[in-house]
């Protein structure tokens, strides 16, 4: 393939996702009342179909559709998209989506909530709802003539990396006061992530495994006895490297006689 083709592919992929986000920008601006919560893309052979979710899906629509059939119009004329369907869905959680949550903060903001009130009153409704984690980074003129910074987190977040960008819902919205803007960032950790380090172990039948002629179990009791101190508590007989050091002999046992009994 010829130099100018692989520019060409890589042009028309950029051109896509700018045309893509600025329709997310536009109806964003258009449905921020109704409480949009994310766009969805499919490319159908029919045309552009995108997938709208909203918190109130009335307000979107319209009295017999004539503000969807409006929103439609405007995407096909003002961001060329070949025959654009657009389509609403409601949102079932609000408290879980990053947007709607952002958007009700600066909202909050806008109507003289405190700072701190919002945010952590965001926090809240955010863990009530079984979210992992959350993170709210307010950013702006937040309580004085100076720009500022402050963040509100509660329970298991990620910052950076591959983890974040797959477990990590992300909404911004902008608040605007007398002061000045505030930019509200709300990032969620959604219900039921399993992280890279959280392990499942799962038994032999689970699997698919046969079961082990016996259960071999190596416990403390089995390593040493215990005997009481002076102040009446149980400790063990052995000491901490002795007990390794027996653990690694049974072991080596039990490995013996699994060997021995697989040759009989």
């Amino acid at each position: 393939m010829a130099k100018g083709s692989k520019e060409n592919i890589v042009r028309t992929f950029i051109n896509r996702n700018v045309e893509r986000h600025l329709v997310k920008e536009f109806l964003l601006h258009e449905t921020q009342d109704a409480g949009f919560g994310g766009l969805t893309f499919k490319r159908t052979p029919e045309g552009e179909m995108i997938v709208l979710e909203a918190e109130n899906v009335g307000r979107v629509i319209g009295t017999r559709g004539r503000i969807i059939n409006e929103l439609t119009r405007r995407l096909e004329q003002d961001f060329n998209l070949h025959q654009p369907k657009l389509e609403v869905g409601e949102c079932e959680k609000p408290a879980l989506n990053a947007q709607i949550m952002a958007s009700r903060l600066a909202s909050s903001l806008e109507r003289g909530w405190f700072f701190r009130r919002a945010g952590n009153s965001t926090a809240m409704n955010i863990m009530n709802e079984g979210a992992r984690g959350c993170l709210i980074v307010l950013s702006g003129k937040v309580s004085g003539a100076r720009n500022r910074t402050q963040k509100f987190q509660a329970g298991h977040i990620k910052f950076c990396g591959e983890t974040a960008l797959s477990t990590m819902d992300v909404g911004y919205a902008v608040a605007v006061k007398k002061l000045g803007t505030i930019g509200c960032t709300v990032a969620i950790m959604r219900p039921g992530t399993r992280l890279p380090n959280e392990l499942i172990i799962k038994s032999r039948e689970e699997v698919g495994l046969e079961p082990l002629p016996h259960d071999y179990e190596i416990t403390e009791s089995r390593l040493s006895s215990v005997s009481e101190d002076e102040d009446g508590e149980l400790v063990p007989d052995m000491s901490e490297d002795e007990m390794v050091e027996a653990s690694v002999q049974a072991i080596a046992e039990f490995e013996a006689e699994m060997t021995g009994g697989e040759e009989e």
